[in-house]
């Protein structure tokens, strides 16, 4: 989003941002115990997402850079398939899919959880988009008061070919929105994290405000 927002594919909102759980998962009967052992081996991410920056952030601690093997894999569901199947050895997953391996018994050897940024379209009315943030406020609150009235709303995100598989009753209430600041500090840390990398081609913005909407 940080990125996206330079290109001024949208704009940011910076009241408010999504903190959600994920990992890097193996399958139960793995070999892989600890970060150590993923030196060299292929971990399923997407793309220029999430699962890719924050599956690089949480390594570093532990490996060297050059020993961090990434396949790319396009959605977030298809990185569920390749790790059930057993396509890959490690999968990054997070949110809603994060829950769903770590119930059919995947085992988290790296926490990679992850701030997700709001993005609008350029052309909508911050008045507008503070009506919706406040929208959300309200329904975080129920969320938190009483989770478990809503937690079989999750089956409509889950594909069909998995819905069987768990019961969505004993999931946590995962993603979480928080009303802080997403600051220029912020912004501008994610942007010198994003091109020290050469994660992107594009030389980093600095410009908060012509990004976020604050």
């Amino acid at each position: 989003m940080n990125q996206a927002a330079t290109a001024k594919i949208g704009t940011m909102w910076g009241k408010s941002y999504v903190a959600t759980p994920g990992g890097i998962m193996v399958p139960p009967e793995s070999p892989i115990a600890k970060p150590e052992d993923l030196a060299g081996v292929e971990i399923a991410v997407g793309y220029h997402s999430g699962s890719h920056f924050t599956t690089i952030q949480a390594l570093e601690a532990c490996i060297p850079r050059a020993a961090i093997e990434l396949k790319f894999v396009d959605s977030i569901w298809a990185r569920v398939d390749v790790a059930v199947d057993r396509n890959v050895a490690a999968t990054s997953v997070w949110g809603l899919t994060y829950q769903v391996l770590d119930q059919l018994g995947f085992r988290k050897i790296v926490d990679t959880s992850f701030m997700i940024g709001f993005m609008f379209p350029g052309h909508v009315e911050p008045a507008a988009i503070e009506k919706y943030m406040n929208a959300l406020k309200r329904a975080q609150m129920d969320l938190d008061l009483a989770p478990e009235k809503y937690k079989r709303y999750y089956l409509n995100e889950i594909p069909q070919r998995y819905r069987s598989m768990v019961d969505v009753r004993r999931f946590s209430t995962g993603e979480r929105i928080v009303f802080l600041p997403y600051t220029q500090a912020t912004y501008e840390r994610t942007q010198a994290w994003l091109h020290d990398r050469a994660l992107f081609d594009e030389k980093p913005s600095l410009d908060y405000a012509a990004s976020v909407a604050a």
